[in-house]
């Protein structure tokens, strides 16, 4: 028999370990509970969606030297909010050149035109849960995109295939409402020696071959980045000065933002983004949603 002075004591112990067991084997997220928000995280230890409260992104007319790319991808999300097919996207190319930028940009620029569009990224490390998010969200009367930052699969991996399979929908086919973005360095997602050890392994070095490359295949649409020149770089960081109202002074801006391009070896967005920001620090201006 329990002694009453037993019971506290006891009932903390239950608790801790009914704690424990939720955050080991979560239950699932009921989907007509789901905050309304702009955008979510999924975290997957939690097997939910938290909302994301400001999404950082820049407008979209300050994404420089990508016209094409922006209107490619544009009008694929737009053709998919009002309803009419669309393609599953894979932007890829050299780093720092807006891939991941132009997704939140264009995520913004669709809802700014009275659309309703979720965005919901899910980590690399847990495209695993794709199959049940895709299944959690079909159920929701709203449109969604699903997206990746920085995909990419490493010798060993076979998580991509489970990726194929969610693409592609199986036999119900991808749901109406979702469409899935990614971003990449690599155009295949797997490193070059990933496929050629494979292949070289192989029974049938073209079956394997076949088989790593497809999934880059389950996108429609692929949008290629490359490296920007040096007026296209100060052509965007003269867009930031404008659209933030930076007051530079005496600053020679283009002397510095030329030598801060130097000093780190390349010209890109992202490089030009990192020198606008330690230019507003100086100017004190926020950056900030």
């Amino acid at each position: 028999m329990i002694k009453s002075d037993d019971i506290t004591p006891l009932l903390s112990q239950l608790t801790r370990i009914a704690d424990a067991l939720e955050r080991q084997f979560p239950r699932n997220m009921a989907f007509d509970a789901l905050k309304k928000a702009d955008a979510y995280v999924w975290q997957s230890d939690i097997r939910r969606l938290v909302s994301v409260n400001c999404v950082n992104r820049l407008d979209i007319e300050l994404l420089k030297g990508i016209n094409e790319q922006r209107n490619d991808l544009l009008t694929n999300t737009l053709g998919f909010v009002a309803g009419f097919s669309a393609n599953n996207a894979l932007l890829w190319g050299a780093r720092g050149t807006g891939k991941s930028s132009l997704v939140k940009a264009v995520h913004g620029t669709v809802i700014d035109r009275g659309f309703d569009l979720g965005l919901v990224e899910i980590h690399r490390e847990d495209i695993s849960d794709l199959p049940y998010l895709m299944s959690f969200l079909a159920k929701i009367d709203r449109y969604f995109i699903i997206f990746s930052d920085d995909l990419a699969f490493e010798s060993g991996e076979s998580t991509y295939k489970s990726l194929k399979a969610a693409l592609e929908g199986g036999i119900e086919g991808r749901p109406d409402n979702i469409i899935f973005y990614a971003t990449s360095n690599r155009r295949h997602l797997m490193p070059r020696q990933m496929i050629e050890n494979e292949r070289s392994t192989a029974i049938n070095p073209s079956e394997t071959t076949e088989e790593t490359v497809s999934l880059s295949d389950r996108f429609g649409l692929w949008i290629g980045f490359h490296s920007i020149d040096q007026d296209t770089y100060l052509e965007m960081v003269d867009g930031y000065i404008k659209f933030y109202n930076i007051k530079t002074g005496s600053i020679d801006v283009r002397q510095e933002a030329l030598a801060w391009s130097i000093g780190r070896g390349s010209r890109s967005g992202r490089v030009a983004w990192q020198f606008i920001t330690d230019l507003a620090a100086r100017s004190k201006i926020s950056l900030r949603c």
